[in-house]
């Protein structure tokens, strides 16, 4: 009797052992699980932050790169710039005096630049490792005729280069004849319009007496294979002008000056153009409708009228 009660307290006694340990271990892994749940809630509090951080540092830097879009743009229009550049081999005409065209067209700027000749086959807005990849978008030549000072002319290679910024470096890279990219930093500033001090003053074409003048002329855009007859026919009466304009080709079937659409005033040879002329030494934009393609393309041109050249046409002068 004696022996089967010590044996039931032996009985209850590892039972009441076995239910601590199990207790012990439950609550072990409850524990764990506390303290799991708790380094998550802590890590996703962490992560929430730095995204929030990182929203607001992207915020801020759009917000500063925006405001210097904004302070670093110019109006609309159609000025004269310094082009720069950081080697004396990549350079304008010296007929142009180290400057460009520079036009801004809704906020978007480009400077169109005549160099010294036409060994300088295309550009591209970057780095030459990047110019050379397959895809690569190049800048194009046109085919520019400057004039010097003493008067003799000369046909160079010029190009339309998108600006980043007026004033800041970027980089430009070409490539030549022999087949290799330079890198290149360039610099547009100091734009000025016909009419800013101490710019170019514009002609006044009111001081002209009415009569028919002859005048030389230059023309860039397009592919470079059309051109326009120069010295060409001027006509000025009561202070307008009005140039007759012949393309060297038949198949423009209109111009656009001013919005203003202009037809052909002859119906056989190259297309011949009556249009009005605004000013004489500034660049005018003139849009010439050509069939010479597959479909009707309108190729615009930016053409400009040189008074230094401007002669009457019954007296040579």
């Amino acid at each position: 009797m004696k022996a089967k009660t010590l044996m039931n307290k032996i009985i209850i006694v590892g039972g009441l052992s076995a239910c601590l340990l199990l207790g012990g271990c439950g609550a072990g892994q409850a524990a764990d699980a506390t303290s799991a749940e708790s380094t998550v809630t802590t890590q996703e509090s962490t992560a929430a932050q730095a995204e929030s951080a990182e929203a607001i540092a992207g915020t801020t830097e759009a917000a500063a790169t925006e405001t210097a879009q904004s302070e670093a743009q110019i109006p609309d229009g159609v000025y004269t710039a310094e082009f720069s550049t950081d080697s004396s081999m990549f350079h304008v005409s010296e007929a142009c005096d180290g400057k460009g065209t520079l036009t801004v067209k809704d906020g978007v700027m480009t400077i169109h630049i005549s160099l010294g000749s036409k060994k300088i086959l295309n550009l591209y807005p970057g780095l030459a490792e990047d110019a050379a990849k397959d895809g690569a978008v190049l800048l194009e030549p046109t085919t520019d005729t400057v004039t010097y000072s003493d008067g003799m002319t000369e046909e160079v290679y010029g190009f339309d280069v998108p600006v980043p910024a007026i004033g800041e470096e970027f980089d430009l890279a070409l490539i030549g004849t022999k087949g290799k990219w330079y890198d290149h930093k360039v610099v547009v500033s100091d734009p000025v319009t016909e009419d800013s001090e101490g710019g170019v003053a514009p002609f006044d074409l009111s001081t002209v007496e009415d009569g028919s003048y002859t005048i030389e002329l230059t023309m860039e855009g397009g592919s470079g294979r059309a051109s326009i007859q120069s010295p060409t026919q001027i006509t000025v009466a009561d202070g307008a002008a009005t140039a007759t304009l012949e393309w060297s080709s038949p198949n423009y079937d209109y111009m656009l000056v001013n919005g203003e659409k202009y037809l052909p005033v002859n119906t056989e040879g190259n297309s011949v153009f009556e249009v009005p002329v605004e000013a004489l030494d500034a660049p005018l934009t003139m849009i010439g409708d050509t069939v010479a393609m597959s479909t009707p393309h309108e190729v615009e041109y930016t053409v400009t009228f040189h008074s230094e050249t401007l002669e009457s046409a019954e007296s040579g002068k």
